[in-house]
């Protein structure tokens, strides 16, 4: 994902936005610092920052509410993987040790619950109540994602529908807030604001069903991330759920049965099995659907580079040109 080309109408103001989301990571106690060194060297892409500055771009001029906005969506995103990994157990994270793999899970959780901390004071001494508000229903959604996402995995009865609405909370939900907030900061037009908040909501969608995909088709040159990975903790995404109900009964008992078994082969056979019964094709036109409702909702805008950079991400996560 090149992330670089993306982030070209404000690759100034994201310069900035390094230096001040370091500072906000400083602390007096020496271990939380020590830490939060190691967290800035697991260089991420820094998508939900970039989102905030382009679309408060596209609404208007940055300012420094702007980056409030950007530093606060950081700061509950980097919390956000920290507690997932302990979730997870996962060892590694963008190429390096994680947090928890380095500093064990009572350590990760505390480190987690501190840039959730700084993040929510970030908006309250800034008097940003509406940026509070949103992010603090952007992680209530999560939440919620991700719990109703385990709960489906343990019942082996995930949906259609309950994924969509799993996706939705999980990962459309900041996505969505990073948009609105972005724009809230450089405009009061509650109508531009909705509609980033939709460009939000359905790139986060298409960036959700993409990594589904990839998690079959092989992703770990794309995002540093091996395959198999959902097989593995039975989460139910739309590639098996769709090819579930396409095949025969006989065949979709059968991948059940192997799915729910403590088999550590399982993943070629499944693989397979989602092929050949469209779960892979269908999520891919899924993914292209939900980037062009993105797409659709900028509309309305100006043409600027701002627009460009949106619009060329939403082509960039469904594998398709707008």
């Amino acid at each position: 994902m090149n992330i670089k080309l993306i982030s070209r109408p404000v690759r100034e103001e994201l310069e900035i936005f390094d230096r001040k989301f370091s500072s906000s990571l400083k602390s007096k106690v020496a271990l939380i610092d020590l830490i939060t060194k190691y967290i800035l060297k697991q260089k991420g892409k820094k998508i939900r920052p970039v989102l905030v500055l382009l679309s408060a771009k596209l609404c208007g001029e940055i300012n420094d509410r702007s980056y409030i906005a950007a530093n606060l969506v950081e700061l509950l995103h980097t919390a956000t993987l920290i507690h997932d990994d302990v979730v997870d157990d996962a060892k590694m994270r963008r190429g390096i040790a994680s947090i928890n793999a380095k500093w064990k899970n009572k350590i990760s959780v505390l480190i987690g619950d501190y840039l959730l901390s700084k993040g929510l004071l970030t908006a309250i001494d800034n008097n940003e109540f509406e940026f509070l508000k949103l992010t603090s229903e952007a992680v209530k959604s999560m939440s919620e994602g991700e719990l109703l996402q385990i709960q489906k995995a343990r019942n082996f009865d995930a949906t259609e529908e309950t994924y969509f609405r799993i996706i939705s909370d999980k990962t459309a939900s900041l996505m969505k807030t990073c948009c609105k907030l972005g724009a809230l900061s450089t405009t009061d037009n509650k109508v531009d604001i909705k509609k980033l908040g939709t460009y939000g909501e359905n790139i986060g969608i298409a960036f959700q069903l993409t990594d589904d995909i990839l998690d079959y088709t092989g992703r770990k040159k794309l995002l540093g991330k091996s395959t198999g990975n959902d097989l593995k903790e039975k989460k139910f995404t739309l590639p098996l759920i769709i090819s579930l109900k396409n095949a025969p009964s006989g065949r979709s008992n059968e991948i059940m049965k192997l799915i729910k078994s403590e088999s550590e082969n399982k993943f070629d056979r499944v693989y397979e099995f989602v092929l050949e019964y469209g779960g892979i094709d269908h999520t891919i036109e899924k993914a292209k659907e939900y980037s062009q409702k993105a797409v659709d909702s900028l509309n309305s805008f100006r043409e600027s580079e701002a627009r460009n950079s949106l619009i060329e991400f939403a082509g960039i996560i469904s594998g398709r040109k707008f």
